[in-house]
């Protein structure tokens, strides 16, 4: 795996996703309330649309389109509905936030 650098931490704004493309991959960026960031792949394979513009309440992100309950945590779409999105780990040092790839 190699180390990116995605974004600022001081560009991201809580619950609002932050879009950044590594090696021809989009990758949806989150800040929750409690401050946690997390990375996730910007594309739902249920929808084939991204989740970008999903809404973000507690770990979880409703996809925008069909509001599918995503894992922020682990990608994992939840019951009732199943699928996976992939998650990428994150190192922040300072400001600066470093996605793995």
């Amino acid at each position: 795996m190699t180390k990116i650098l995605a974004t600022k931490k001081s560009k991201l704004l809580p619950r609002v996703g932050r879009s950044i493309v590594v090696r021809d991959q989009k990758i949806a960026i989150f800040q929750i309330s409690d401050g946690r960031i997390f990375a996730i792949e910007d594309f739902c394979s249920l929808t084939n649309g991204p989740v970008l513009e999903g809404i973000v309440s507690g770990e979880y992100l409703y996809e925008p389109m069909r509001e599918y309950k995503i894992s922020l945590v682990d990608g994992r779409i939840q019951e009732p509905d199943e699928g996976q999105l992939k998650t990428f780990p994150l190192e922040v040092v300072e400001d600066d936030i470093y996605v793995e790839v």
